[in-house]
């Protein structure tokens, strides 16, 4: 039905900057919300942002808000979290997930690992 996979993790230093990419490919027509997740060695995986792609509206987990915000291009099928002032407990997988026919996320991507060092 549709393929995610993202891109941008990588190791930074607190208060640095990254910008994930999810690429949705497939039949993207389907998709009314895209959202990223984080999970952390040993922790559930939680909820981080998620955007509706047909209105724009955003919802941010609150450990988040005010450094994250997450984007989308509709002409490229991509979704973007850009994480500003990066902290050590931001570490994890992150993985990009859709939502496309119930209230839960039905499609995941392969996850980008994310370390910030102290």
């Amino acid at each position: 039905q549709v393929q995610l996979v993202e891109s941008g993790g990588g190791l930074v230093q607190a208060g640095d900057s990254l910008t994930l990419s999810c690429v949705a490919s497939g039949r993207t027509e389907i998709i009314y919300q895209m959202g990223w997740f984080r999970q952390a060695p040993g922790q559930v995986r939680e909820d981080v942002a998620r955007i509706d792609v047909r209105s724009g509206s955003t919802i941010y987990d609150e450990a988040v808000k005010g450094r994250f915000r997450i984007s989308s291009d509709n002409a490229k099928n991509t979704v973007y979290l850009q994480m500003n002032n990066l902290k050590p407990e931001d570490t994890g997988v992150y993985t990009c997930a859709t939502y496309t026919a119930s209230p839960s996320a039905d499609t995941w991507g392969q996850g980008t690992q994310v370390t910030v060092s102290s």
